[in-house]
């Protein structure tokens, strides 16, 4: 009996080194790296069209976004006027001023708390909120402090408008080359971000609602085989 358990085991461990090793070998043959793009004037008005076509005029004047994300398991509504943002997840519940984290208040199992837990979960509702929200927003950061944009010539003929995050988020350094349609409308982007380590995986945005107010936000992106859904998106004043 031994011998069997032995002999069972040393397959599994043989059949593993095996998976590991081809998932090596498909990640290595998928991995792009970071193209380089040309800065300019030319970048700046291809960053400009692309707000111009999800009305950014009309985000500006959005008070209110409410989203989901991780199979409804976060949940978010942002009234961006005050700064404030209500995060959920599991029992807990947390008001984040985004200005002042510290003045942020939170809430487990609908009890306030008070003290350093107070500022480990203020924490990791900064974390969750800088990340999802980015799959909500981020065609209209490509402006933000500490970004640079340049173009990139891409495969079909077209040209990818690279942002580059130098600061800002939870993970600067990232950069993500969108891909636009005739009109600047976004349809994709790929991604070379700390938290994976594959360079280039691609995430569709081409999934938009129109919201109340008139900006487009998009409803869930494709990631490979996964889906990210937003939840009900909306947009409000």
């Amino acid at each position: 009996m031994y011998i069997l358990i032995k002999k069972l085991l040393k397959i599994i461990l043989i059949g593993l080194g095996v998976l590991l090793a081809v998932g090596l070998l498909y990640a290595l043959s998928i991995h792009q790296s970071l193209p380089k793009g040309t800065q300019g004037p030319e970048a700046e008005a291809l960053a400009h069209k692309m707000l111009k076509a999800i009305n950014h005029k009309d985000y500006k004047t959005t008070r209110f976004l409410e989203w989901s994300f991780r199979n409804n398991t976060h949940h978010y509504k942002w009234d961006r006027k005050k700064g404030i943002v209500e995060v959920r997840w599991s029992d807990n519940r947390v008001f984040l001023n985004l200005a002042k984290p510290g003045k942020s208040k939170v809430f487990q199992n609908d009890q306030e708390l008070k003290g350093e837990k107070v500022e480990s979960l203020a924490e990791k509702a900064i974390e969750k909120f800088n990340n999802d929200s980015f799959w909500l927003v981020a065609p209209f950061k490509v402006f933000d402090k500490g970004t640079s944009r340049s173009i990139v010539p891409l495969d079909d003929g077209s040209k990818g408008l690279l942002v580059t995050y130098s600061e800002g988020g939870s993970t600067p350094g990232d950069s993500y080359l969108w891909k636009l349609n005739p009109n600047g409308f976004p349809n994709a982007f790929q991604m070379w971000v700390k938290i994976i380590p594959i360079g280039g995986l691609e995430a569709s945005w081409d999934d938009w609602i129109l919201t109340d107010t008139g900006a487009y936000l998009p409803k869930a992106h494709e990631f490979g085989p996964i889906t990210m859904g937003l939840g009900n998106v909306k947009g409000y004043n």
